[in-house]
C-alpha cells in the first residue's frame, strides 16, 4: 500500500524520503566517495570513467556530469551528499543553492537574507508564486543573454 505524500504538491521541493533514498542510493555513494582525496582526483581526472564504476542510471551519471543539481535531486540525490560535487569544483554551498534556483550567487544570498521566497503562491502547486516551475529559473544566472 502506498503512502500518502500531501508534500508532493510542494512547487520547487524535492523531498528526500525512503523512495527517493532507495533511488539514489548509488548516486549518494559516489557523492561521500568524493571526501577522499585520491578519488576527487580520480574523478577530476576523467568523469564517465569514474562514474562508470558505480551503478548509477545512466541519467543520473548524465546529471552528474552537466552539473544538474536539480535534475540530481529528482534522481535520488541528497543535497547534503551532492555538496560534495560543488566541493569537488571549489564551490561554496551558498553558490551551488543560487545555481539551483537560476539565481546568481548575490541575488541568492540576498533572497535569503530577505527571508527567502514568500510563501505566497508557493504552498500547492497550481498557485502563481515563484516557486512555480512555470517562474524557473530564476534571476539573471537563467535568462539567456542576448546576442
Amino acid at each position: 500500500m502506498a503512502l500518502d505524500k500531501p508534500y508532493l504538491d510542494v512547487p520547487g521541493t524535492t523531498i528526500f524520503d525512503a523512495e527517493q533514498s532507495r533511488k539514489g542510493y548509488h548516486l549518494n555513494q559516489f557523492c561521500v566517495s568524493l571526501m577522499k582525496p585520491e578519488n576527487r582526483a580520480r574523478f577530476k581526472q576523467n568523469e564517465r570513467v569514474y562514474l562508470d564504476e558505480w551503478p548509477m542510471t545512466e541519467a543520473q551519471k548524465l546529471a552528474v556530469m552537466a552539473r544538474d543539481l536539480n535534475r540530481c535531486m529528482a534522481l535520488g540525490g541528497n543535497i547534503y551528499f551532492l555538496a560534495r560535487i560543488g566541493a569537488t569544483d571549489g564551490l561554496s554551498f551558498q553558490q551551488m543553492a543560487g545555481s539551483m534556483t537560476g539565481m546568481t550567487e548575490a541575488e541568492y544570498r540576498d533572497m535569503m537574507l530577505h527571508g527567502g521566497r514568500s510563501i505566497e503562491g508557493n504552498r500547492f502547486a497550481g498557485e502563481d508564486g515563484d516557486a512555480q516551475p512555470q517562474h524557473q529559473p530564476q534571476g539573471r544566472a537563467g535568462q539567456k543573454v542576448q546576442a
